[in-house]
């Protein structure tokens, strides 16, 4: 279905087509201690150093033998060898150890190379130097191999990976101690409208606190962008002109909530198609339509709409996957399952709609959803007491209680 099937709304795949195809990597690379680093995306592949472990160790607490001198032992045949040292962790035995004797091994201690196995304290019977065994014990039981985890020369991480908190420790067993990422994002975020007001403000009738740049600099915050509040912009097209350009100096993104509409007052998509272009505007979604996407001279243009549900649901799903890929990150599918609808949804074909829901699993471990009531674009309640969207296809109708519908999780980013 192409954009102009659907009164000329254009599909939401069909928008994060154009967008993917026109947006490349902004950022700049940078090196970071990896203290620094989480959060980060990586703008080369990370190769491993040496290898982990760097050396054969002990997986027990235990004594380290030769497994050959145990061949025949059992319980009615237990074998005693002669202790002859021990092997600490950061103090590794130096001697040799010969056939009938064993050394003291404690986890991660060095296994040395004359010996081929260790076995755990708890089926040991220590007598003074003498330590005796009742059953065999195969070769390389309870040692850990150099190189077991990670190999010299083993591509650890991927080019355009975003560095996680599991990472971080991963690299570090590396000894690496700098990574190479691109720098944060640089995202200007305002606001538009004579009715907005900031909080603590008076409200006078007609006015409204912007609780949507809250929301939009909240779900940011999440991502490893550098935010800069522009605030409220009055609706005067001089003033919203000179913040814009302002935003488009300053950053790499420029976010704004309201104004893209069809109002008289309406005049940041006016503004964008004199100083920058137009990429599309208006989407076949519900909530969400008129979320508009261009170019200004130096920065990209995410024009959300002014309702507060439809501003987090276009930023979601439009911008933050457009802004991860100008910061070099590599975009991954969101996770979408199959959910047992517990009630009757209504939809009219013609728009994908993100209805708002809670997920959980039923007394048979089925996944069902429930939907949070007043899905309109100006309840943000649908929106805190939900964990996920319930995505319904473009030309599905209404929904019967019972009926199978796909579900979307939120994300870190909106916990």
């Amino acid at each position: 279905m192409s954009g102009c099937d659907v009164q000329g709304l254009m599909p939401l795949t069909d928008a994060l087509a154009v967008m993917h195809k026109e947006l490349s990597v902004v950022c700049e690379e940078i090196s970071l201690p990896l203290s620094d680093a989480l959060g980060y995306t990586l703008c080369s592949e990370i190769i491993s150093p040496n290898n982990v472990p760097a050396f054969n160790n002990s997986a027990m607490d235990g004594y380290a033998l030769h497994a050959e001198d145990l061949a025949n032992c059992t319980s009615d045949n237990p074998i005693s060898l002669s202790l002859v040292g021990k092997s600490f962790a950061g103090k590794p035995f130096t001697g040799k150890v010969n056939s009938g004797e064993c050394i003291r091994i404690m986890t991660g201690a060095v296994v040395p190379d004359d010996v081929n196995c260790v076995v755990m304290q708890e089926k040991c019977v220590v007598n003074n130097q003498q330590i005796t065994f009742s059953d065999t014990v195969k070769i390389n039981n309870n040692i850990r191999f150099a190189g077991e985890d990670l190999s010299m020369g083993q591509a650890v991480l991927k080019k355009s990976h975003k560095l996680t908190s599991r990472d971080i420790p991963l690299l570090a067993s590396l000894g690496i101690a700098n990574v190479p990422v691109y720098r944060k994002l640089k995202v200007a975020v305002l606001s538009s409208g004579d009715e907005l007001k900031s909080l603590g403000e008076t409200l006078q009738e007609g006015d409204i606190y912007d609780s949507n740049r809250y929301s939009i600099i909240a779900l940011l915050s999440r991502l490893n962008v550098e935010i800069i509040d522009f605030g409220i912009i009055r609706d005067d097209y001089e003033a919203i002109k000179a913040a814009m350009l302002a935003a488009d100096q300053q950053a790499d993104a420029v976010i704004t909530s309201g104004g893209v509409s069809v109002g008289d007052a309406d005049f940041i998509k006016q503004v964008l198609s004199e100083i920058g272009e137009i990429g599309f505007w208006k989407l076949a979604i519900k909530p969400g339509k008129p979320f508009a996407y261009g170019k200004l001279p130096n920065s990209v243009f995410f024009g959300l709409p002014g309702n507060p549900v439809s501003a987090i649901v276009t930023l979601y799903q439009l911008a933050v996957p457009a802004m991860a890929a100008m910061g070099g990150e590599q975009i991954k599918p969101a996770l979408r399952l199959n959910a047992i609808s517990t009630d009757s949804l209504r939809k009219a074909p013609g728009r994908m709609d993100f209805q708002r829901g809670t997920y959980s699993l039923n007394e048979q471990s089925q996944l069902v959803v429930t939907t949070t009531g007043n899905q309109g674009s100006g309840v943000f309640s649908s929106m805190s007491q939900s964990n996920c969207f319930v995505v319904l296809e473009q030309e599905r109708g209404n929904v019967a209680a019972g009926e199978t519908v796909i579900i979307e999780p939120y994300g870190a980013l909106m916990d």
